[in-house]
């Protein structure tokens, strides 16, 4: 069952609760911004990420608050003095960057309050988080406004003129190593998510592949019970099938116990054979699976 929605219908709270439960991890900017007698403000906005490589644009977005409309210190610093420095929050600083984000009088120091250290930026005024992992000193090109009530975004786009990476992170190729960043991201209510360990898994992008697609899998295959939608994305990933030969002498060095024990069972052989795949898949080894499956009408 699905719960359809009019968003016209639903308060601001019930609306924001929904967009930011579902629509998530979020990364995080750690947006340091200068006023204009020069004091600094530091402040998280999780409405961010990175549209474009070339310019190198990144986008934060400081709502207007909804209990009573008012605007974002951040929001004012980038308007009156369009500089910015977007830190990258990881789970050494995630507690620290939470306190930062209460809401002090304009004029309190954030890097105070939240125990962070500042440090000069070499081309803009707002300083960086010497704790952050990466610091993206940035330059505001334009600031788009989404509305003038309670919840609308303001869209600050920046553009990237310098960058900062803690040195273990890169490996020679100047990549940064997923494994050791620790980011965190934000979801729905109080809860964050940490990218680290068993949470990280890749994902091969088919860029250079024409994968044959879950429409050419087998009927039999494509309607099993056992399989999930994942498995049916690695399946349909392979260019082309493997072929008879090779499919027989898996079945006989690999299967043979299997299609004796239950030679009279052909239902529970298929589902047998349905599960040993899946397994397969789960461990990355599509062409194993590949060949399990296969082997059920050779």
């Amino acid at each position: 069952m699905i719960t359809s929605l009019n968003p016209s219908e639903l308060s601001l709270g019930q609306l924001h609760g929904i967009l930011l439960g579902s629509v998530g991890p979020r990364p995080i900017a750690f947006a340091s911004t200068v006023n204009e007698k020069g004091i600094s403000n530091l402040s998280p906005f999780s409405y961010f990420n990175v549209f474009s490589a070339n310019p190198p644009i990144l986008i934060f977005s400081p709502a207007r608050r909804g209990r009573d409309n008012t605007t974002k210190h951040s929001f004012e610093n980038a308007k009156k003095h369009p500089e910015v420095v977007i830190n990258i929050v990881d789970f050494s600083i995630v507690q620290q960057m939470s306190l930062s984000s209460t809401e002090y009088p304009e004029g309190v120091n954030e890097f105070e309050k939240s125990g962070l250290t500042p440090i000069a930026s070499e081309i803009v005024a707002p300083p960086r988080v010497k704790e952050s992992p990466v610091q993206y000193e940035c330059k505001v090109n334009e600031i788009i406004e989404l509305g003038q009530n309670g919840g609308a975004g303001n869209l600050i786009i920046c553009e990237v003129v310098k960058i900062h990476i803690r040195e273990d992170l890169l490996d020679e190729n100047l990549r940064i190593d997923q494994t050791k960043i620790d980011t965190v991201g934000r979801m729905g209510a109080n809860y964050y998510t940490r990218a680290h360990g068993d949470a990280l898994f890749e994902v091969s992008k088919p860029l250079s592949t024409m994968g044959i697609g879950v429409d050419r899998i087998p009927e039999e295959i494509r309607n099993s019970t056992i399989l999930t939608g994942n498995d049916l994305g690695r399946l349909g990933n392979v260019e082309e099938l493997p072929n008879e030969t090779d499919v027989n002498e898996y079945r006989l060095t690999e299967l043979s116990d299997l299609f004796v024990e239950y030679e009279d069972k052909p239902h529970e052989l298929e589902v047998k054979l349905h599960e040993r795949a899946h397994e397969l898949l789960t461990i990355g080894n599509v062409s194993e699976a590949w060949m399990t499956l296969m082997t059920f009408n050779n």
